[in-house]
């Protein structure tokens, strides 16, 4: 009977201890979900806790993993975009060399064979120079020595002092001077120093796809009858160079005149920005604040305008009449005003109107 006692109270004091290990691990399970629950609690109050935050932070947000996706992506494109615009520019001039010049020199007047030679040959150096230029160019980066430089905010990508008008791009993973945005057709991003070489470069390929197109309108009507009767029966007799050259030319019309509608609005929206004395990125942030200060009856001036007329012959280093001849119709490698770190005012420009409210 003893022993039988001894075994039942041994066993009642085991059955006890488990108990209290049990409610022990349970405790601990407990405090360690509380202790995640409350720090979960607490990372999401810290991201939405937030007086500016709004609804396009929270669409920021859930598109980051798209962003980042697009960033990459346009990384690695960049070098097949340049190619492809090589590749289509080479074949249109080879095309015009090959096919068109030809005819140009054998069915015109010489005063409409001056005019083409002339007007084609200066367009496509244009073009060609301010395309490599814009690709070669650096934008410009705020330097690396950050004792003198003096920031107006800080860049939470880089952790160092940001300029006025420089913002970060996430696909050169690096901070940009004056920044417009991030080309894909240059591999570039598009900034204080190369910012006159892309718009000129947009700006001379439009006119020179609206020179092809309205030149090349008869010879496109009549290769396109031309290749419509292939299909008829029977089929004309027509050699291979002759069906070569009727593809040719509808190839490089269809082209041009798409590129020049496309590339015509991005051009005609660039210098609407340009007459205000805006980039790309400030434009929306001075549209926001233009709309905050608006509901406050307060009025809001772009510090960096300096008048529709100053602010082309500002971006286009424009500093007497010669210029408009040797730094904007000839090409010219000349730096644009200013170091992008400060914004003084220009030497072309007579006076600054001071600006109400800034950025």
């Amino acid at each position: 009977m003893r022993s039988r006692q001894r075994v039942f109270a041994a066993a009642m004091r085991l059955l006890l201890r488990c108990l209290r290990l049990g409610r022990r691990r349970r405790c601990t399970l407990v405090r360690q979900a509380e202790q995640l629950w409350r720090y979960g609690h607490l990372c999401l109050r810290s991201l939405l806790y937030n007086s500016f935050t709004n609804g396009d932070v929270v669409l920021d947000s859930l598109f980051e993993p798209v962003y980042w996706l697009v960033d990459h992506v346009t990384r690695w494109f960049g070098v097949v975009f340049v190619a492809l615009v090589i590749g289509l520019t080479s074949s249109v001039v080879a095309i015009v060399y090959i096919c068109l010049l030809p005819l140009i020199l054998q069915t015109y007047t010489p005063a409409w064979i001056c005019w083409h030679l002339a007007y084609g040959h200066w367009n496509l150096i244009m073009i060609v120079f301010h395309y490599y230029m814009a690709i070669t160019t650096s934008p410009g980066h705020p330097p690396q020595a950050k004792d003198d430089l003096t920031g107006v905010s800080i860049c939470r990508k880089c952790i160092a002092p940001k300029p006025a008008r420089t913002h970060h791009c996430s696909i050169c993973n690096r901070c940009v001077l004056k920044m417009d945005h991030h080309c894909p057709w240059l591999n570039n991003c598009v900034g204080h120093y190369n910012h006159r070489y892309f718009f000129s470069f947009c700006l001379f390929m439009t006119m020179g796809c609206i020179y092809c197109s309205i030149s090349g309108w008869e010879m496109f009507r009549d290769a396109y009858a031309a290749i419509e009767t292939y299909y008829q029966t029977p089929p004309p007799t027509f050699s291979f160079r002759q069906r070569a050259f009727h593809k040719s030319v509808v190839y490089v019309w269809v082209l041009c005149s798409s590129v020049a509608l496309a590339l015509g609005a991005l051009t005609l929206w660039h210098a609407a920005l340009i007459t205000r004395g805006e980039t790309s990125i400030e434009r929306h942030i001075n549209k926001k604040e233009r709309q905050r200060l608006q509901k406050k009856g307060k009025l809001f001036r772009n510090p960096y305008s300096y008048g529709s007329w100053d602010n082309w012959k500002v971006f286009l280093g424009v500093d007497m009449p010669r210029h408009w001849l040797t730094r904007v119709l000839l090409p010219s490698p000349h730096l644009p005003h200013g170091t992008g770190l400060s914004w003084d005012l220009p030497p072309c420009v007579a006076e600054q109107h001071a600006p109400l409210l800034s950025i």
